[in-house]
């Protein structure tokens, strides 16, 4: 294993070690959908994980962009922190790692206004990236494997996991959000829609014992993508997280 594949590696431990790593079964988010992409240059590397789903404490859906880098951009400024150490402890805290949220779903009565993790009754369409988008019929929950927990209510994170089924391109980031925390001149070798996430909520578990993130580190270090040859199934879908949300 080759250093710069090691530092890699070690930062990500780091990041999981004080919770900037994602979790697929955080029990504050129910998961809705994910996406992995890697970018590099001959001196920089990236890699960045889009995770779509919903907290209560958060009110609205969410697309969080976990960015793991040696060329992090954009940081935060001073200003945006009540003193200029807690703007130096951003920093420190986070020297190769960067979170950004985006809210493909905008806020309106299609929540119910008495308790926001359920959708209204006889809900208008939601506005997804601009545009109206249906709210399906409890059939079409059905159809993609979503089993209501209170049927005929939907919840929420149900409607998330159906948006995540059928526009799953607009629910996950765009090409500028991904590339927001990067400089432009990376390019991207990589993008995963599905892969084998190690289960961090462990912490014995790390992903530099993670066979996926060996092999992504390695690539990002060499730009061989035939590097990334997984072994093991795929295991990012929702379904195999039910403690997401739990809390």
């Amino acid at each position: 294993m080759d250093l710069v594949t090691r530092e890699i590696l070690s930062i990500l431990d780091r990041c999981c070690d004080v919770y900037t790593f994602p979790i697929l079964d955080n029990g504050y988010v129910y998961l809705a959908a994910t996406r992995l992409s890697l970018f590099r240059s001959t001196q920089a590397w990236a890699l960045v994980i889009e995770v779509f789903g919903f907290s209560p404490r958060a009110g609205l859906p969410d697309t969080h962009i976990y960015t793991f880098a040696n060329c992090l951009q954009n940081r935060d400024t001073a200003h945006q922190y009540v003193s200029h150490e807690a703007y130096q402890r951003y920093l420190a805290n986070n020297p190769n790692n960067e979170s950004r949220f985006v809210y493909p779903i905008e806020a309106g009565p299609w929540q119910d206004p008495e308790n926001s993790e359920v959708i209204a009754l006889d809900a208008p369409p939601v506005i997804l990236r601009g545009r109206p988008a249906q709210l399906p019929s409890l059939e079409q929950y059905t159809a993609h494997g979503i089993e209501l927990e209170t049927s005929p209510t939907v919840q929420v994170y149900e409607a998330c996991r159906y948006f995540a089924a059928t526009q799953r391109d607009s629910v996950l980031a765009t090409e500028a959000e991904r590339r927001f925390s990067i400089p432009p001149e990376l390019e991207q070798i990589l993008q995963l829609e599905d892969w084998n996430h190690p289960d961090v909520v462990d912490e014995t578990v790390r992903p530099s014992d993670s066979e996926t993130f060996q092999q992504l580190a390695a690539v990002l270090s060499t730009g061989n993508m035939q590097l990334y040859q997984p072994s093991l199934p795929p295991n990012t879908h929702w379904q195999n997280w039910p403690e997401g949300g739990q809390l």
